[in-house]
């Protein structure tokens, strides 16, 4: 069993690790602030960070309560902000966003696994 908790973290966390670089890519930030995110060029490099050093944390059992506590910090803002399919004029889109959404919801639950249960075994906590 304590294999699986590893290679639960490791696969939750690639998803963060695998965004993180795009955060600060012009692209990623023009269309935030097509979405009407303010500050955009602060925040959407501040929120690759944030989502980089939790995925981290979390992968590695370092603090891993913490690193999901900044996940989950991410998510909820990006969920509501990026991924209001309820406001998509296009059919399509507000499917797209709807999946996206939900991603994100189930990862937020995800996180809050972590916040309460911790890192597990095979970590550098244990």
């Amino acid at each position: 069993m304590p294999i699986l908790i590893l290679v639960g973290r490791i696969l939750f966390s690639i998803i963060f690790l695998s965004a993180f670089f795009g955060h600060f890519k012009a692209g990623t930030i023009a269309y935030a602030k097509q979405v009407g995110l303010p500050a955009a060029s602060v925040l959407v490099p501040a929120s690759g960070v944030l989502a980089g050093v939790g995925a981290l944390s979390v992968m590695l059992g370092f603090h891993a309560r913490i690193g999901a506590a900044l996940i989950a910090l991410f998510l909820i803002p990006v969920t509501y902000k990026m991924h209001d399919f309820w406001n998509a004029k296009d059919p399509m889109m507000a499917q797209m966003h709807q999946a996206m959404f939900f991603k994100n919801v189930s990862m937020l639950g995800a996180a809050l696994l972590i916040i309460a249960f911790g890192s597990g075994p095979l970590s550098i906590a244990a």
